[in-house]
């Protein structure tokens, strides 16, 4: 065959490759398909399950909401709400008791700030229109914690932290229709999902544990001891679905979890007091924030930064440290990528953090900012948190 012969014939071979969705940059196959959970969304790239929340992939039912950057502040009981052009605050308002995140519901059209009441019992959930940015009336709701959404929107998931408990409701009304009890898993909190929707791995704060949940079936499948000391808090899904980064406080880095066997199999040193866990919009590196204590009421000016780590090679790149010390806690990236939004929770304000180069930009808010979350974000829905998007 002729030398030309043979570069027509690869290049026909790649474009059947690029028009049956089987190419992939940089390796010679795609990986397979991904057989979800009914109702769940197509994985759209196997290799990166984040591909659809790429820099400035906006749905179009976020077309009209205003870009802006709210804020709970857990111990003020209120929201700032931040411009993100101006990095300046232009609203306030009050919430529930104990507001410790904002969460974009599954179908982007709502976010909820989920008022947990620390200690008390008139718990809460108010909901936040984005295209106007003003709070509406708030729904009584037993401990909120955090929230998250089975993978086909069909439920919302109180994560009642106090009770050892997942609240399965309706995620507009947010009547409950069912409970799970996870008796094992003190101070269950933060979770993240299988690439095919079928299982969720949750922290457990105060056990030092992993409880796996089977989504299909709604049963605890079992635990995981990290450390009888530790003190796990975010988890993100790597963007091959094949292991799960796990923050732990108390350790000062990050677990690598295989979540098919359930079994720890690394671990990352980041920083004192690592806590939150944010792919970068080309789901290529993971945002670490280690906030400067291991005590869980820390004291101002810590010894905060950000770690970079790299998802291929599961090394730390970078790490950037707040100028003055800080409390880095709990945020998302801007829509373009090109900020990365942290609460500054023992310090009272937000950081603004350039992920080109680690400059930080602090913004005063509120008593003890918690789960702020970025808004409009890429992706075409959300399991929930302060903007898992997918």
């Amino acid at each position: 065959m002729h030398s030309c012969a043979r570069r027509l014939l690869r290049l026909a071979s790649s474009i059947s490759f690029v028009s049956a969705g089987l190419w992939s940059t940089g390796a010679a196959f795609a990986a397979p398909a991904v057989a979800t959970v009914p109702g769940m969304p197509p994985v759209v790239d196997a290799a990166n399950l984040y591909s659809e929340a790429g820099a400035d992939h906006l749905s179009a039912s976020v077309a009209d909401a205003l870009p802006r950057v709210y804020v709970p502040n857990l111990r003020s009981n209120d929201v700032y709400v931040i411009d993100p052009a101006t990095l300046k605050v232009v609203d306030k308002y009050r919430v529930g008791l104990s507001p410790q995140h904002v969460v974009p519901s599954w179908d982007l059209k709502t976010l909820w700030v989920a008022n947990n009441a620390e200690g008390r019992t008139e718990g809460s959930l108010t909901p936040i229109d984005p295209k106007t940015g003003k709070p509406g009336h708030a729904v009584m709701v037993d401990d909120p914690y955090n929230m998250y959404f089975t993978p086909d929107g069909k439920q919302a998931i109180v994560v009642a932290e106090a009770r050892a408990r997942l609240d399965f409701r309706d995620p507009h009304t947010m009547t409950l229709t069912s409970s799970l009890s996870v008796p094992q898993c003190r101070g269950i909190n933060h979770a993240d999902f299988s690439i095919d929707g079928k299982y969720a791995l949750f922290t457990c704060e105060f056990g030092g544990r992993l409880a796996k949940i089977d989504m299909v079936n709604r049963t605890v499948v079992g635990y995981l001891q990290l450390d009888k000391k530790g003190m796990p808090q975010d988890i993100r899904v790597a963007p091959d679905g094949r292991v799960f980064y796990v923050a732990d406080m108390m350790a000062d880095g990050v677990y690598v979890i295989d979540g098919e066997s359930f079994t720890k199999i690394g671990f990352i040193p980041t920083g004192v007091g690592t806590h939150g866990l944010y792919p970068s919009r080309d789901g290529k590196r993971l945002y670490v924030s280690n906030r400067g204590s291991n005590r869980v009421h820390g004291a101002p000016h810590g010894k905060g930064s950000v770690s970079v780590i790299d998802f291929a090679t599961r090394k730390v790149l970078t790490t950037w440290p707040i100028p003055g010390g800080g409390s880095p806690d709990m945020g998302n990236v801007s829509a373009d990528g090109t900020m990365l939004w942290l609460s500054g929770r023992y310090d009272d304000v937000v950081y603004a953090i350039n992920t080109s180069t680690g400059a930080v930009t602090s913004i005063p808010v509120g008593m003890e900012p918690h789960g702020l979350t970025v808004w409009p974000q890429p992706g075409r829905y959300s399991l929930g948190h302060t903007g898992n998007m997918r």
